[in-house]
């Protein structure tokens, strides 16, 4: 399966995400569902301790190599390591991308990017996809303004063969929209972890 495939439904969660219900369990249920690709992001209010998160860590990233589906680490360089997981998503804050090719020349390498001004500023040379967001209103960061659906399109225009995973405020019921501005795939958080019926929303997605 391409890259581009592989983003399609692309899972994002930590155990803050995650309620009373066990992270394994909402993860084996969505791989059940139909999820394409999963990222590990312990991160914010509730999130675990360093020695918790790697034990975690470790559970999630074996039901994915289980279930052949690649398991990306937000971040975190030391837990790519450590983990030896398939991949790592950065921010523009994060390591400087170019550093982390350098680090990692054969892991998927993923870029958020969310506007001319941080695409300009952007190694693409050294990355496999870009998650471009916050397309809609969310409560993960809500501090960061919406892009939209026009830089999805603004974003495909500019690089028609560029990987695009659209993120932020994303359901069930906008992500058709999403994927028709241009993105390859649609990533979401609360979307799947708080969901009631997983298979449903995974299926919708």
């Amino acid at each position: 399966m391409t890259l581009k495939k592989r983003l399609r439904k692309y899972f994002i969660m930590g155990s803050q995400d995650c309620g009373k219900r066990k992270p394994e369990d909402i993860l084996r249920e969505a791989i059940r569902s139909g999820i394409t690709i999963f990222q590990y992001r312990e991160k914010g209010e509730g999130s675990l301790s360093e020695k918790d998160q790697l034990e975690l860590g470790q559970r999630l990233r074996n039901i994915c190599s289980e279930h052949h589906i690649p398991f990306i680490v937000n971040d975190n360089l030391t837990l790519v390591k450590q983990l030896d997981a398939d991949g790592v998503h950065v921010g523009q804050n994060d390591t400087p991308v170019s550093i982390v090719r350098d680090m990692f020349p054969d892991k998927i390498i993923g870029l958020s990017i969310s506007n001319k001004v941080e695409l300009e500023q952007s190694s693409l040379e050294h990355v496999n996809y870009v998650g471009a967001g916050p397309v809609f209103q969310t409560m993960t960061k809500p501090d960061k303004k919406p892009v939209g659906l026009e830089w999805i399109k603004t974003l495909r225009d500019l690089h028609p063969k560029l990987p695009i995973v659209g993120i932020g405020g994303i359901t069930s019921h906008n992500a058709g929209q999403v994927l028709e501005a241009g993105a390859d795939g649609v990533a979401v958080i609360s979307a799947i972890a708080q969901a009631r019926d997983i298979h449903s929303i995974v299926n919708k997605l």
